[in-house]
């Protein structure tokens, strides 16, 4: 039996021993896959739960946002998934209509829609990212005492600019 490529390249990120370094013109295809790889199963444990809703990974993210940011505003909340209007109101819609999410006016400008969990949003919220933090801790549990700053300190470097201009 075929031993799958991602437990491969698992088994030898994890092998004792000095990695082998890529020269500056070869590109690490390794740590490409294992970043394919480490995104597939971190989204794809909540991936079952959302199904249950006909949610998916859209809903996750905007649950995600309005749970840890209550009040947050349509504007904002574009501005940190950075996609377009039309897609936010189709899952904001059905995060509203599913008694998910709850929009209300600002108190200084009416206009201004403000974005907030309701307590079934907030339960089914916490109960996605306490199943990525299991993941994240178990990940992390053999990396040593540091290994946590690392892995924070490598992700944010992995986040582009705001401007969307890295990686072109």
């Amino acid at each position: 039996m075929s031993v799958p490529a991602h437990t491969r390249i698992q088994e030898r990120a994890q092998a004792t021993g000095p990695a082998v370094e890529p020269n500056a013109d070869e590109l690490d295809f390794e740590l490409i896959e294992l970043l394919f790889f480490a995104y597939r199963d971190f989204v794809g444990d909540p991936d079952l739960i959302l199904a249950r809703y006909e949610f998916g990974r859209a809903h996750h993210r905007v649950l995600h946002f309005v749970n840890r940011r209550p009040g947050l505003t349509i504007a904002e909340l574009l501005d940190i998934l950075r996609i377009t209007k039309q897609s936010l109101n189709r899952v904001l819609k059905e995060l509203i209509e599913t008694g998910f999410v709850e929009q209300r006016a600002g108190d200084v400008d009416r206009r201004q829609r403000l974005l907030f969990p309701t307590p079934k949003g907030e339960e089914l919220a916490m109960s996605l990212a306490r199943m990525q933090h299991r993941r994240i801790d178990r990940a992390i549990a053999g990396a040593g005492a540091s290994g946590r700053e690392v892995a924070r300190r490598f992700l944010a470097a992995m986040v582009g600019p705001v401007d969307g201009s890295e990686g072109r």
